[in-house]
């Protein structure tokens, strides 16, 4: 049974997500914390496999529970942050604090339970459309970060490739079908990159990606239909 935290300072929301996660059959929601303080407490004390993470919360936000949820005692428990899109502007400082991925807020109940999922596995959520609009407000339009870009030497071209597609927030199959090899050899290029660059998942892959310079960020974000997050 996947054990959920939820931490959210609107209480509506949080009956939401318990409806939705509490119709699983492997899901049990334990826990509902409406400030950060609250939700590395709570953490702490009932170690959820999971929590769901909102950022804009009053005193102690979502980054800084993450921070201390990842990096304390509680450094098992998987944190999945909520956004709201545009409006949400720390979502990338979570990342970086520990986060195993991101959501829409509005993301479908079915592939809210997915990404559950996929983080209780050790794996990463990116939702595609978020990642590219983030990573190209922060991360995107500087010079690339010189230590990221000479690791990138220990990659071969291939890995290299993968990389690149895997940060444009393409899946495993999708990125199979772009270089014309199986989806088993493209879980090994993405091991074997992460392995190389110290990397903890396909979220620190992506914002390694452009931090490094490897994917530079375009200034335009072109319409696309491919909302759903993207997993390992």
């Amino acid at each position: 049974m996947i054990r959920v935290l939820l931490a959210d300072d609107q209480a509506l929301v949080r009956t939401g997500f318990r409806m939705i996660l509490e119709n699983a059959p492997d899901m049990r929601v334990i826990g509902e914390a409406a400030d950060g303080a609250e939700a590395a407490a709570m953490a702490l004390e009932l170690r959820p496999d999971v929590v769901l993470m909102d950022i804009r919360m009053p005193d102690v936000d979502g980054v800084e529970a993450t921070r201390r949820i990842r990096g304390g005692d509680t450094g098992q428990t998987k944190v999945l942050v909520l956004t709201t899109f545009d409006l949400d502007e720390y979502v990338y400082a979570s990342l970086r604090a520990g986060a195993s991925g991101f959501l829409l807020k509005d993301t479908r109940a079915a592939d809210l339970l997915s990404a559950v999922r996929v983080v209780v596995r050790g794996d990463a959520v990116v939702a595609p459309r978020v990642t590219h609009r983030l990573l190209e407000r922060y991360v995107g339009t500087g010079p690339a970060h010189p230590t990221a870009a000479t690791a990138l030497e220990a990659l071969t071209e291939r890995e290299r490739e993968v990389l690149a597609l895997v940060a444009r927030g393409l899946s495993n199959a999708e990125i199979a079908a772009r270089i014309y090899v199986t989806e088993g050899t493209v879980k090994t290029h993405v091991s074997r990159v992460l392995a190389k660059l110290g990397l903890r998942d396909r979220v620190q892959a992506v914002v390694y990606a452009y931090e490094s310079g490897l994917v530079r960020a375009s200034r335009s974000f072109p319409p696309s239909d491919k909302d759903r997050p993207v997993t390992r």
